[in-house]
């Protein structure tokens, strides 16, 4: 799997994705710009079906199945939001979806996961782990298992993000964007880099729980034990088999691991200036935008504002952390 087959394939699918999904917004964050000294062009994929950007990759891998798969149902595992991608993409495609989460998993998410239509099953097997018992039970009842990154065609729906980006603005000098999996930057980067030569792409972890950072820098997943984080989207171990180990490795430019003050302090910023609600994932681009505040002085950079599944529990924490 290389970045320039996915690239192809984001751009080829991406019309079809347009079909049944926002194209959202990329617009200048005046008051980030102003702090920075750099335009900053903010991808509002907070405003995505679902809240979040993993309703493309998910709804991608539904659209390449054959009627005939498709409509024998699918699992898969989640931290929450690629649940909601998985459970909408059924909705929509008119199948069912088996979504295993964690118990930790934040509230308003697993509700939403269960209005959408689909069988919720709430365990106590760590995320990593939890990949596994989903696709064993796809196995056993012949469903497809949709992995939350480690897959070309949810990796080539992610990058239809940098697609309609590319659409949008005719150059970036540096992006900014968070990492769970390593899906949504494999798939971006994959495509910002065929279409705008020269662009700087910035991976961005929580300092707490950044296993994807120090599986890329090792060649293989690395398990960490990662703490409790603002960025819940992020959170977890990766796969042993991961492809995006790989393509993080390669696309990364730079790695930012964000500590949480930093997180909490984006996220009221985003409030009190754009009075929008994003959840601790997207805020971690934000601060890790203002930790490289000199280096991209100048500039014209994107930050992608990734979801805005913010449980209240986990905000009044945020704003309460000053």
């Amino acid at each position: 799997m290389t970045a320039g087959t996915i690239a192809a394939q984001a751009e080829r699918i991406a019309p079809a994705l347009g079909e049944y999904l926002t194209r959202t917004p990329l617009t200048e964050f005046a008051a980030f710009s102003e702090e920075l000294g750099a335009q900053v062009l903010v991808k509002c994929e907070h405003l995505q079906r679902t809240g979040s950007f993993k309703a493309r990759g998910s709804l991608a891998k539904l659209l390449s199945l054959s009627d005939e798969v498709r409509g024998r149902g699918v699992s898969t595992a989640s931290s929450g939001n690629h649940g909601l991608g998985v459970a909408n993409a059924c909705s929509l495609l008119g199948t069912k979806a088996t979504v295993f989460v964690h118990e930790d998993v934040a509230p308003v998410k697993a509700a939403a996961i269960r209005r959408l239509g689909a069988d919720l099953r709430i365990e106590r097997t760590p995320l990593v782990e939890l990949e596994g018992v989903a696709r064993r039970y796809a196995a056993e009842y012949g469903l497809t298992y949709v992995s939350p990154y480690n897959d070309l065609d949810v990796i080539a729906g992610q990058g239809t993000i940098g697609v309609e980006i590319a659409d949008q603005v005719d150059r970036l000098d540096t992006v900014f964007i968070s990492v769970g999996g390593g899906g949504l930057i494999s798939g971006v980067a994959s495509v910002l880099k065929a279409r705008m030569p020269g662009i700087r792409v910035i991976g961005v972890q929580p300092a707490v729980d950044a296993a994807m950072y120090e599986s890329a820098r090792a060649g293989h997943s690395v398990l960490i034990d990662g703490l409790p984080t603002l960025s819940d989207g992020t959170s977890g171990n990766v796969e042993e088999s991961a492809v995006t180990i790989g393509l993080c490795a390669s696309l990364v430019d730079e790695w930012v691991l964000v500590p949480e003050r930093e997180i909490a302090a984006a996220l009221r910023t985003i409030i009190d200036t754009e009075h929008q609600l994003v959840e601790g994932s997207a805020a971690m681009a934000f601060a890790a935008a203002r930790m490289l505040r000199e280096q991209i002085a100048g500039q014209r950079v994107g930050v992608l504002s990734c979801g805005a599944n913010i449980s209240a529990k986990t905000l009044v924490r945020a704003l309460a952390d000053v």
